[in-house]
C-alpha cells in the first residue's frame, strides 16, 4: 500500500490545472528557488549541491527559451536576455561567482514580477473588472 503525500498531490494538481501564464510564473519561481539553493551550496562549498541547482536553473531558462513564439520582436529580445542569463549561470557555476548569481537573480526576479503583473491585469480584464 502506498501513501501519497498531500503536498505532492497538491503540487501535481496545481501544475496540471495551471494556465500557460501560470506555468510560466511557476518556472520563474522555480528558477529563483534553484538560484538561491545554488548560492547556499556555493557559500557552504558544497560543489555537488551548487552544480545540481545551477543545472536545474539552466534547464528552466532553456525551457523558457524554447517556448517563445519567435514571430514577435519582443520574443527575440527575450531570447537574447534568456541566452545572457543562461551564459551567466554557466559562468557562475564554473567560476563559483556569487556576483553572477546575484545578477541573474535580479533579472529573473524582474521577469517574474512583470509576468505576475501581466497575469493579474489579464484576470481583471477577463472577469470584467477593467483596469
Amino acid at each position: 500500500m502506498s501513501l501519497t503525500n498531500p503536498y505532492q498531490t497538491y503540487q501535481q494538481n496545481s501544475v496540471t490545472t495551471a494556465s500557460p501564464g501560470e506555468l510560466t510564473l511557476m518556472l520563474y519561481n522555480g528558477c529563483l528557488k534553484f538560484i538561491k539553493q545554488a548560492r547556499e551550496g556555493m557559500l557552504a562549498k558544497h560543489i555537488e549541491e551548487k552544480n545540481t541547482n545551477l543545472l536545474k536553473a539552466q534547464n528552466i531558462i532553456r525551457e523558457l527559451m524554447v517556448t517563445l513564439n519567435m514571430d514577435y520582436e519582443i520574443s527575440q529580445q527575450m531570447f537574447a536576455m534568456y541566452d545572457y542569463i543562461l551564459n551567466r549561470l554557466i559562468e557562475a557555476n564554473i567560476q563559483n561567482s556569487v556576483a553572477y548569481l546575484d545578477e541573474v537573480e535580479g533579472l529573473v526576479t524582474e521577469f517574474r514580477d512583470t509576468w505576475k503583473q501581466v497575469i493579474q491585469t489579464n484576470r481583471r480584464i477577463q472577469y470584467g473588472q477593467g483596469m
